[in-house]
């Protein structure tokens, strides 16, 4: 079973590289994303794992999880693996057609977690590209379309909010409750402020009869997050940068800044 620490599940930090279509993050797991991103995934080409149901393509000398296993691999503790990186594909054919080069690109990106061209083949068709350490912990994604981020970020938010446990519960203990998704227009107007790097503090969320409060700091792009916890830890004792907020009458997300 998955492992899930309560500051995994409680805090989401995230940073927008725009220019190279990726995200780093932290508090968001493999079996989220896989639940809240647009499409189901296909197949997943293994580049760090220690998945133990994979099949082998002797092209790239790679296992891959074919779509009827992917369902398997979502389930498996895929924190445990340390490293796990993988990107998605179409068709195995497309895998053959893959060069030397960009083989070596795939085997680098693994490795690295860096890209040396874009690490998008149209031989294979991937939407993704997942490299993690200590899925959940630290978190590099790229994304072929960025709106699928907002697509997801929309459904993870909400998801996270319905299994709080607020000090003082107005519900029914252990009832989980179910949150409308954040409309991407809304989550748009945070841009700029996820290309500086910004924390949704769900542990210091509050809530009251009419609405719940979510709040956020921005505090700068990190690969390491331990560096960034501490500067959390130090900006969290300083008034939030935005707010974000469901209202229990309208049933409607909306963002406060500053």
């Amino acid at each position: 079973m998955k492992k899930h620490n309560s500051d995994v599940c409680d805090l989401v930090y995230i940073y927008l590289n725009e220019n190279n279509q990726y995200i780093l993050s932290h508090g968001i797991e493999f079996f989220e994303f896989a639940q809240t991103v647009p499409n189901p995934l296909g197949n997943i080409l293994l580049l760090k794992h220690q998945f133990d149901d994979g099949d082998f393509n002797m092209h790239t000398l790679l296992e891959y999880v074919p779509s009827e296993r992917i369902e398997k691999l979502i389930k498996d503790d895929v924190y445990d693996y340390g490293d796990f990186c993988w990107l998605d594909f179409e068709e195995e054919d497309g895998l053959n057609e893959l060069t030397q080069q960009e083989i070596a690109e795939l085997l680098y990106l693994g490795h690295l977690k860096q890209h040396l061209h874009t690490p998008f083949y149209s031989q294979l068709g991937n939407q993704y590209v997942y490299l993690a350490h200590d899925d959940g912990w630290f978190n590099k994604t790229y994304y072929r379309h960025l709106e699928d981020f907002y697509w997801m970020l929309g459904r993870l938010i909400p998801s996270k909010v319905g299994k709080l446990k607020f000090e003082k519960s107005l519900f029914r203990i252990g009832k989980k409750r179910s949150y409308p998704t954040i409309q991407q227009d809304t989550l748009l107007s945070l841009r700029d402020m996820i290309k500086e790097g910004t924390v949704i503090s769900l542990k210091k969320a509050l809530q009251n009869r009419n609405r719940i409060e979510i709040p956020m700091w921005v505090i700068g792009d990190f690969a390491n997050m331990d560096d960034m916890y501490e500067v959390y830890e130090q900006e969290s004792n300083h008034e939030c940068d935005a707010k974000l907020v469901f209202d229990r009458k309208s049933k409607e997300w909306r963002i406060y800044s500053k």
